[in-house]
């Protein structure tokens, strides 16, 4: 069995335009709040898993009011971003509020033709102290 070197390429390829996308989507949709510009990476569908937000792209875009709204100086910092088939997974330092410690967040999307179609997210709280000194991220 032969493997195709242009196969490979486009694979390697496809994998880091789809961690470009998520990069760009936190830029547009965490850092900006701006639904216009988070919007054009997701898939017609868009299923949520965190039961905190509503299902599909109206309950992702009321997502991005609250946050627009209830905290206006939220940031999210990319830490690392990890792809494999169809799925990026995304570590996070995210700060609300400035001054706070913030959360580690663990982002997954699925991707189908190059858009986000899907997510689940795993947040922990930053501890004021930790009993060990290798850090969140």
């Amino acid at each position: 069995m032969t493997l195709s070197l242009q196969k490979i390429g486009s694979d390697a390829s496809k994998l880091e335009a789809n961690k470009a996308t998520v990069r760009a989507f936190y830029e547009a949709a965490i850092n900006r709040t701006d639904f216009e510009a988070a919007s054009k990476f997701l898939g017609s569908r868009y299923v949520q898993h965190n039961p905190l937000i509503d299902d599909g792209i109206e309950g992702f875009k009321a997502f991005l009011a609250f946050l627009r709204e209830n905290f206006p100086g939220l940031r999210a910092e990319v830490k690392r971003v990890f792809a494999d088939g169809d799925f990026v997974v995304a570590h996070t330092h995210g700060v609300r509020v400035p001054g706070d410690r913030g959360s580690a967040i663990v982002d997954i999307f699925r991707f189908e033709d190059g858009k986000i179609v899907e997510h689940w997210d795993v947040i922990q709280p930053i501890p004021e102290q930790a009993l060990n000194q290798n850090g969140m991220f």
